[in-house]
């Protein structure tokens, strides 16, 4: 395991594309990366966690982030709940940096 993998143990390249595991705090005064929280990244968000409108926020938000298109991002795990586990289809050489609070 390289420095880098072991300081951001929420992100988890595969042979195509990568994991994030994300905590999520619906509701926030603004959208924003806050940093880590465990093993996870913490993202705050101002969409309201009510019919589906927190998750398609966080897709928007960090395919912005990552600059990929929505469709390259997909919530595999957590849709109900605050840790949600996303797959991204590609991922930027500098995503660490894009994710930073």
């Amino acid at each position: 395991m390289t420095v880098a993998a072991a300081a951001l143990p929420w992100l988890r390249r595969r042979e195509s594309g990568a994991a994030l595991t994300l905590h999520i705090q619906p509701g926030a005064r603004k959208t924003e990366v806050v940093g880590a929280h465990g093993d996870a990244l913490k993202i705050r968000l101002a969409a309201p966690p009510v019919d589906g409108k927190a998750n398609a926020a966080l897709i928007e938000f960090v395919a912005g982030r990552l600059g990929l298109p929505k469709s390259a991002v997909r919530l595999i795990g957590g849709s109900s709940s605050r840790r949600k586990i996303l797959v991204l289809d590609a991922v930027p050489p500098d995503a660490e940096q894009r994710l930073r609070p």
